[in-house]
């Protein structure tokens, strides 16, 4: 009988450790996100191709973080095909006409 409650915990445990991670991020781990997204992009900013810790950021960033940050002033600093190109030269999917803050992608 203990052996069956132990196994019965041990299962719980992993539900819930798995259920965080597939979890939406909290607004402070939001935050955190898009900290080390500009540290790490910074040089993209000064038209330079991205470092590989930007591209490992640009790969593991959720879009619920860092696409309410693409306000209006922003997007006007954006150029989309560039943005769209580098995010996909870094291994990730960008959607067609996908709205992403105050910016969509070709």
């Amino acid at each position: 009988m203990k052996t069956c409650w132990s196994l019965g915990m041990i299962l719980i445990t992993m539900m819930l450790i798995l259920a965080r991670v597939n979890a939406a991020p909290t607004a402070q781990e939001c935050k955190e996100e898009r900290r080390l997204a500009v540290v790490a992009c910074q040089n993209v900013l000064y038209g330079r191709q991205p470092s590989a810790a930007c591209c490992q950021r640009a790969r593991v960033s959720h879009v619920e973080c860092i696409c309410p940050a693409i306000t209006p002033k922003l997007a006007a600093l954006i150029d989309v095909n560039r943005f769209t190109k580098l995010i996909e030269g870094c291994g990730r999917r960008v959607p067609r006409h996908y709205k992403c803050g105050s910016i969509t992608t070709p």
